[in-house]
């Protein structure tokens, strides 16, 4: 099973550069409309599942990178979450945008 640690690299390098590509227009961007602008949860545990998210992909990312991507059970875990997650940044991302 050569492909996995292939796909895995690619889905992983793609998804930083999409989070490079969506974190520039914050920093370069006009700073005084993000100065006022809120973001508030009506419920705490509308962000567990996002937080759940997160932790389980940098645990698969640090285990994957340890293991070297040898196992391809963790490698196509890692890729499913990360396209997962990617799908939701690019929801949140679009509904900042919206908001600005």
């Amino acid at each position: 099973m050569k492909v996995s640690p292939i796909i895995t690299k690619i889905v992983l390098r793609v998804f930083f550069v999409l989070l490079f590509f969506a974190l520039v227009p914050f920093f370069v961007g006009d700073q005084r409309r993000l100065q006022h602008t809120y973001f508030s949860f009506h419920h705490w545990w509308e962000l567990i599942f996002p937080a759940i998210i997160i932790i389980s992909f940098i645990a698969l990312l640090i285990t994957c990178a340890v293991k070297r991507y040898k196992q391809p059970d963790l490698n196509w875990l890692l890729v499913v979450n990360t396209v997962v997650l990617a799908a939701y940044g690019i929801a949140i991302f679009i509904r900042i945008i919206r908001v600005l």
